[in-house]
């Protein structure tokens, strides 16, 4: 089924769906986006999730982890797990297609060790090579519309899916952290597995670029900040106790290693998203880097 979003008046649209098994247990969605963005330069904290852009518009930057400098994107990127905030910087007008991974869902299609990746973006090319990318770009750039894209999209990711060794015990352990919010002990998901401790971190680094404790931290600070209602007030103690941190400062701590913000500053920017754009189809998480 499409889902198809449009932004506030700088006119982005935004189409996604649910591909068919078994890509769907490797992906949450497939969407299509175009437009201008609502900002010129975006925040992406760390989410539990990969993510592969095929752009088709003007090239895009990103400044990565504790990178300082911008790199340009022009056929697309992909990314695994981040531990760290990016900065994407977008063109006047931009359109892409892309795909929402699950934490292990991009190592199918990889020809590296995710952990090679970790806050290092790559280009598609590096991915996939130049001749399939630029063959790819044009059949998605003569389609007919997103919904035609995304078909086109999904086809080739059916035909580059292969099997991965060890795929299902990350896949099975990395629910558990979701499921848990990111609060469950490392030492019972590797009794649970079944395998030792750095047989566990090892898969994982090979899958999702980074060991099961650090995804668990991004799950559960993800999921911490999901929780928030950032239009009214926020009591950060209560918040902290209630997603089980040590105290507030281990949560402040915790934060700003992730965002590169204090909670405070991260509820001004979110609530300037919420006033400039509401209703944006940007501001599931994103923020304005400006």
């Amino acid at each position: 089924m499409l889902s198809r979003g449009v932004g506030d008046a700088v006119g982005v649209e935004y189409v996604s769906r649910v591909p068919r098994p078994p890509l769907d247990g490797l992906i949450d969605d497939l969407y299509y986006l175009a437009g201008a963005p609502p900002y010129a330069r975006l925040t992406l904290p760390p989410m539990p999730a990969a993510l592969l852009i095929v752009n088709l518009g003007p090239p895009f930057r990103i400044r990565a982890g504790t990178d300082i400098e911008t790199a340009e994107y022009a056929d697309g990127c992909a990314v695994t797990v981040p531990t760290r905030a990016f900065e994407f910087g977008y063109p006047p007008r931009t359109r892409s297609v892309g795909v929402h991974l699950k934490p292990w869902g991009l190592a199918p299609f990889l020809p590296m060790p995710a952990a090679e990746l970790r806050d290092r973006p790559v280009t598609v090319e590096q991915v996939w090579g130049r001749p399939a990318v630029a063959e790819l770009r044009d059949r998605l750039a003569t389609a007919a519309g997103p919904h035609e894209m995304l078909t086109l999209l999904e086809e080739e990711l059916m035909r580059r899916l292969c099997a991965t060794a060890g795929l299902g015990l990350v896949r099975r352990t990395s629910s558990v952290i979701a499921a848990t919010g990111g609060t469950v002990a490392i030492g019972d998901l590797t009794v649970a597995a079944g395998v030792s401790s750095t047989h566990l971190a090892q898969r994982f680094k090979e899958l999702v670029g980074v060991t099961p404790k650090r995804l668990a931290r991004t799950q559960r600070l993800a999921a911490t900040l999901l929780t928030i209602d950032f239009a009214g007030p926020i009591d950060w103690a209560d918040v902290a106790g209630g997603a089980g941190y040590f105290d507030q400062a281990h949560f402040g701590h915790e934060f700003r290693a992730f965002t590169g913000l204090t909670p405070t500053r991260y509820a001004d920017v979110r609530r300037r998203f919420l006033r400039e754009h509401p209703g944006h189809v940007l501001d599931g998480w994103s923020l304005p880097a400006d």
